[in-house]
């Protein structure tokens, strides 16, 4: 095949370190994510979350990875945070990054535009929680939180 034809929607979710309410503004940071995975060659489709935590709805690019994704995208942003006078502000270590189907891309973007309504019934623990087991994700509690 002469080319090289990529289709790889991922959900991405990282949180604030010891999450720390501390995205006190939630429209111009999605803004700028979204910013960043475009000019790396991604399609964002989304970005939502709340004052402690992201979800980002991303078609990989062929030519980056993801863990390069998301360093960029935390790197980048926690940058970019200080310049707004959040100057202590800091991502945690790790991240969640989950592969779905194009035909799950509505029902993602829909989750991820309801994060605030979410969070009033369940916390992002218990969230991720969830979310790890939906996907089938083995994991030892003591190594997910930092």
């Amino acid at each position: 095949m002469p080319q090289s034809l990529v289709f790889a929607l991922v959900h991405i979710i990282f949180s604030t370190k010891d999450r720390t309410p501390s995205i006190t503004n939630p429209t111009d940071l999605h803004a700028y994510l979204a910013t960043v995975a475009r000019n790396l060659g991604c399609d964002c489709f989304r970005v939502g979350g709340t004052m402690d935590h992201v979800h980002l709805a991303v078609g990989l690019s062929r030519t980056i990875t993801i863990a390069d994704l998301i360093s960029e995208l935390k790197t980048s942003s926690s940058q970019w945070m200080k310049t707004q006078g959040a100057s202590t502000f800091a991502w945690q270590r790790g991240y969640g990054a989950f592969t779905l189907g194009k035909s799950d891309l509505d029902a993602l973007m829909r989750y991820i535009d309801n994060q605030e309504e979410h969070h009033r019934k369940i916390d992002f623990r218990d969230e991720l929680r969830a979310i790890l087991k939906r996907y089938g994700v083995e994991h030892d509690e003591q190594y997910v939180w930092d």
